[in-house]
């Protein structure tokens, strides 16, 4: 009768969820553990009916006191746990010696938040104890059921399409650590990170344009997401519609494969752009409008730009009036300009054909055709056109997703510039394919007006550089940031009096973060289920990592990295148009970051400094981060940047620039006798600049301040 009635709900399941399962389980199990994320009460009613198992489920004794809940256990074995009481996993481990497959679910509870929640400890110490086989199995889809604990708000079908996806099996070796306590811990924490990687190994393999319609399709269509300094709210259906249009006017004016210069900004039509020229088989070269025409000229020439796409009302307002017409070998399509030429027929195709069916109004095209083009910041030399795929993009979204609890209850305030590698998939990608809403604003460096925004917009979610964040810090009332959840930072180094003063005025705790452009650009961050300061986070899933030795430096090693989130390679001007893959001595597919890094026993990183930011001071090797470091602890309030000068006797000789004009090198020195820095990291001269040279992009204008040293 147990098979009879599982059959027939199978069936029905099939009917209405259109389940479908991918992968299978191994074929003789031996102490087979199964673990899955928890979306809905139809989790383990799916599990019984569509793994070919027969396993024991592991369930909480508050869930079978249900009669409802206790009629569907009987179509299953089933062991009630008290997960308070310390011998609850001790019947769990009975079972799976015993030689029974054991189902449970790691985070205890359902989620609400419709991401992964904490994991307990007690079933990877279970796993670790037992040498247990460990078979990770993705639901998806169940949490859009009614049968989920998601907030009412949240948009819910009856019937949506659920899938489960069978992993390869895997264990976790028992942790070597002097106490049960930390072995148990470090066990769970194993159990975290598998949980993790199999909710990122299970994402969608697509393009851009077809993951902004799935989300669509499960946010709905009319969910308000996007806005900027307009004050309008777009939705997912404005801005498929923006896309689809901007799209297809921007085609009829480049060729397919061809890569079209946006030098627009942070405005929702921007978005629009990389969506629909993507769509349309097109790469957006996204031009960094502060790089003067030196910087433009070398971007455009690396990647082959024809035409650049722009607005009147931005290059007067951005006073590129100038520098637009010395740039050499380029059109300009103003979008003024474009909307004039929208024809009776593109409106025609835009209301009958594309919005009723847009997957099929435009190419289909491959996750591995290149997205967008964004360029490195230049502070260390020319511009570099970074070629990012959609499916590093999309990776990098589902890496970041499969860590950090982003939901349609977040609205992200992003006045990172959409050309920033950090603020295009963070700022703008992120949440657009989340359902995450975003208010774009144009500028960083507008310092009081932001944390007014934040305040007025109810955001609860906050991206900046070091730099940003010190100064939105210093400007803002105590409660303007009263409802951020999360502040990220990236893009450099966290200064320790930045992290300090955010604590002390607002009692919130920054996020520091570390990536690339290469990477698309987000590597590892720190979350608040993995935190440690001073560090920038654990790896995200998906990252292979190797250190490789440098001379000279003692702690740490060069950094090199390969993960699906890689760019394609590299546009250089001095080749123009012609894609250089990513090279490594560590192999094919591997990325050298250029940074020296720790990594600690526990997974976390910390960024050592840049290899060509070391100074060769009589022999010795200098980080030139860590004479920024000490410089901060001797002046917190000032910025302070270091660089250096040949020296025939020593080699180099380090300057510090600094906008303190009464820091003095006794100062440095107690500051480095305090501190523990050696005393050959004390510089040699001060600088005193009213402000350092800094990059579009937050960062220190590095190749500026190098000409200051030469000169000085």
């Amino acid at each position: 009768m147990r098979s009879f009635i599982k059959a027939v709900l199978r069936a029905l399941s099939v009917l209405m969820f259109r389940v479908k399962v991918s992968g299978r389980p191994p074929a003789n199990p031996d102490r087979l553990l199964i673990v899955a994320n928890h979306e809905s009460f139809l989790d383990g009613l799916l599990l019984g009916l569509f793994l070919p198992l027969d396993p024991v489920f592991v369930v909480h004794t508050g869930v079978v006191r249900n009669p409802a809940f206790r009629l569907l256990l009987s179509l299953v074995d089933y062991l009630a746990v008290d997960p308070t009481s310390p011998m609850a996993m001790k019947k769990v481990i009975r079972l799976l010696e015993g030689g029974r497959p054991v189902v449970i679910f790691p985070e205890g509870r359902i989620t609400t938040t419709g991401s992964l929640m904490k994991t307990y400890d007690g079933p990877a110490f279970v796993a670790a104890r037992t040498g247990a086989t460990i078979l990770p199995v993705r639901i998806d889809g169940a949490a859009r059921t009614y049968f989920s604990r998601l907030a009412a708000h949240v948009p819910r079908r009856l019937f949506p399409r659920i899938s489960l996806s069978i992993l390869p099996t895997t264990r976790i070796p028992m942790p070597d650590a002097p106490t049960a306590r930390d072995r148990r811990r470090r066990a769970g924490e194993a159990m975290r990170r598998l949980m993790q990687e199999m909710i990122f190994a299970t994402r969608p393999n697509q393009t851009l344009f077809t993951t902004l319609l799935d989300a669509a399709d499960i946010q709905g269509h009319g969910h308000s997401l996007v806005e900027d300094l307009k004050q309008i709210e777009y939705s997912y259906r404005d801005l498929i519609k923006m896309a689809l249009a901007l799209g297809r006017l921007v085609a009829r004016e480049s060729q397919p494969g061809e890569k079209v210069g946006l030098l627009v900004p942070n405005l929702a039509p921007t978005l629009g752009l990389i969506f629909g020229l993507s769509a349309q088989g097109r790469t957006a070269a996204m031009l960094n409008y502060t790089a003067g025409v030196e910087g433009m000229q070398a971007a455009v020439t690396a990647a082959q730009v024809r035409c650049i796409v722009t607005s009147r009302a931005f290059v007067e307002q951005a006073k590129l009036g100038d520098k637009l017409p010395a740039l050499q070998g380029v059109r300009l399509i103003y979008l003024e300009d474009l909307r004039a030429t929208m024809r009776f027929t593109d409106t025609l195709w835009l209301l009958l054909w594309a919005l009723p069916f847009p997957r099929l109004a435009v190419p289909a095209g491959s996750p591995e055709d290149a997205a967008v083009v964004l360029f490195t910041s230049g502070s260390e030399g020319k511009p570099k056109g970074v070629v990012l795929s959609h499916r590093a993009l999309l990776a990098n979204v589902a890496q970041i997703r499969a860590v950090v609890d982003f939901s349609i209850d977040d609205k992200i305030l992003n006045a990172l510039p959409l050309f920033h590698s950090f603020g295009l998939t963070a700022g703008g990608l992120l949440p657009v394919l989340t359902g995450a809403r975003v208010f774009l604003y144009p500028s960083p460096l507008h310092y009081r007006v932001i944390p007014e925004l934040a305040y007025d917009r109810n955001c609860t979610v906050l991206l900046g550089t070091s730099t940003f964040l010190g100064n939105y810090a210093k400007f803002a009332h105590p409660y303007d940031f009263y409802r951020l959840r999360y502040v990220i930072a990236g893009a450099e180094k966290l200064a320790t009096p930045v992290r300090e003063l955010w604590f002390e005025k607002f009692g919130i705790r920054i996020f520091e973060g570390y990536g690339a452009t290469e990477t698309a650009p987000v590597l590892a961050v720190n979350t608040p289920m993995a935190f440690r300061s001073g560090t920038v986070g654990q790896f995200l899933p998906g990252i292979q990592y190797q250190l490789v030795p440098v001379p000279g430096i003692a702690a740490g090693g060069m950094l090199h990295v390969k993960g699906p989130n890689l760019m394609s390679g590299y546009l250089r001007f001095e080749n123009p148009g012609v894609l250089q893959p990513p090279a490594s001595p560590a192999g094919d597919g591997w990325y050298e970051t250029g940074d020296v890094v720790e990594v600690s026993d526990e997974g976390f990183v910390k960024i050592v400094g840049r290899v060509k930011r070391f100074a060769k001071v009589a022999g010795e090797m200098v980080s030139l981060e860590a004479v920024e470091k000490l410089a901060a602890s001797a002046s917190p309030t000032a910025a302070h940047a270091a660089s250096t000068q040949p020296d025939p006797a020593r080699g180099e000789t380090i300057l510090l620039f600094s906008t303190d004009p009464a820091l003095n090198r006794e100062q440095l020195q107690a500051a480095a006798r305090s501190g523990g820095w050696p005393e050959i990291a004390v510089p040699r001269r001060i600088i005193t600049v009213d402000a350092l040279p800094l990059l579009g992009t937050g960062k220190i204008d590095y190749v500026t301040l190098k000409q200051w040293a030469e000169k000085a």
